[in-house]
């Protein structure tokens, strides 16, 4: 079995991929998904929101899916459901399997890793008490309630701000639950002001701040969680203990990128998204592989996702026509200091790029009327006003063609956060 692309992953990522690869040219196109349908995770986010800069309209998830899967359909591009993939060679040949053709192998030119992300779990985060049922992950918990039809529970505290963990708070209380309060071990929200005012504000929910869960009480079923402040080490200070009474527990504390099969080729990860280091093509370090969407960062839209997989279908497309093309020493790194955590992607080649290039990365704090400034080998070649910049939200600059083919030997790239 031999394809042009082997795209990993049917969801918001892949799709698009899948799309922009087909329109530039690839001949032969696989997806392999390991779910019964195309579309990944936005089948059970019901909610609204979707679309707003890809198609600019408000769109709910499954509708946005739908968009893509009809285009997927209308373009010829091939597709497996049930289909897990075991292991991917260096040599990129991709061995899958699903309950029809059994184990089976394909010969790909070229790669793309879209395979997502996925919730933390309680393991992670050293809470004690009991291990009772009624213990959730908000994106277990909202396909429970959106596909299965299943309600988890009818008192409700949620850990954790992140977006998916907001969304279900204003969902648990349409469906008739009482969400008594979210609590955030940060000082600042994990998720979107838009969703904290649309999900929380709007129905009275409270939420606090520099507050995490220290107790679950119950053994068969949760009876309550106790909740108290922290301080900026993360420890809870005593004396502020809160109790609530519950029969749920949502936990919505962080997403990981679905990193194990680029780990097993050998690509090399950045440590602080997760993700594969990649260049402005978005090809990881093992050449003819691509990565995009929530393998590569977790992002805050899904239109963003897809700007970035339409972007890596493009290049693996043109990959396999020309193959990289790129030199090591044609390289300028890209580096956050000074506040930003990370940047994707961390390398760019002016000879091979396009007229720009979007660099996405993310703060590690709560910055009010500071400045992005992009260094170009120390020369400050940007510089922006943001009145507002938090974690929760991505930021984006972008790199012109010409302005970097002004100085052809530089070296490197740093984008940072300064005052007035």
């Amino acid at each position: 079995m031999k394809y042009d692309i082997v795209i990993i992953g049917g969801g918001p990522a892949g799709l698009a991929a899948g799309k922009a690869a087909k329109q530039a040219g690839a001949d032969s196109i696989l997806i392999l998904e390991r779910d019964h349908e195309l579309g990944g995770i936005l089948n059970q986010c019901i909610h609204n929101g979707f679309g707003l800069h890809t198609f600019k309209e408000e769109l709910t998830g499954p509708e946005y899916a739908e968009r893509f899967i009809d285009k997927v359909c209308e373009l010829g591009i091939e597709y497996k459901l049930n289909t897990m993939v075991m292991h991917i060679e260096k040599n990129k040949r991709v061995v899958a399997m699903n309950s029809s053709d059994g184990m089976f192998s394909i010969e790909a030119k070229s790669i793309i890793l879209a395979m997502g992300c996925r919730e933390r779990p309680r393991g992670s985060l050293n809470i004690a008490g009991y291990r009772p049922a009624g213990i959730f992950s908000a994106g277990t918990a909202q396909r429970l309630v959106n596909i299965e039809g299943f309600m988890t529970g009818r008192e409700v505290v949620i850990l954790g701000s992140g977006d998916i963990g907001l969304i279900m708070a204003r969902r648990m209380t349409l469906e008739g639950a009482k969400v008594k309060a979210v609590a955030e071990l940060m000082p600042y929200s994990g998720g979107l002001k838009r969703n904290i005012v649309q999900c929380l504000d709007d129905y009275g929910i409270p939420l606090k701040l520099s507050h995490t869960v220290v107790d679950i009480r119950g053994k068969e079923r949760v009876t309550g969680v106790t909740i108290a402040e922290v301080d900026e080490n993360f420890k809870p200070i005593a004396g502020t203990e809160e109790d609530f009474d519950c029969d749920t527990l949502l936990l919505s504390v962080g997403l990981i990128p679905e990193n194990e099969l680029s780990k097993e080729i050998g690509i090399e990860m950045n440590p602080v998204t997760n993700g594969p280091l990649v260049n402005d093509r978005l090809e990881t370090s093992c050449e003819g592989v691509f990565a995009c969407g929530n393998v590569l960062h977790v992002h805050d839209l899904v239109d963003y996702v897809s700007e970035e997989a339409a972007l890596a279908g493009k290049n693996a497309a043109r990959y396999v026509k020309k193959g990289s093309g790129a030199k090591a020493e044609q390289n300028i790194t890209i580096e956050g200091k000074n506040g930003v955590r990370y940047t994707v992607p961390s390398t760019v080649n002016p000879e091979l790029m396009e007229d720009f290039v979007t660099v996405r990365f993310r703060v590690g704090g709560v910055y009010k009327d500071r400045y992005i400034s992009v260094k170009l080998d120390g020369e400050e070649i940007i510089r922006r006003k943001r009145p507002v910049m938090a974690p929760s939200e991505m930021e984006d600059i972008k790199l012109h063609k010409a302005k970097l083919c002004e100085k052809p030997e530089a070296k490197s790239i740093t984008i940072s956060i300064e005052e007035g």
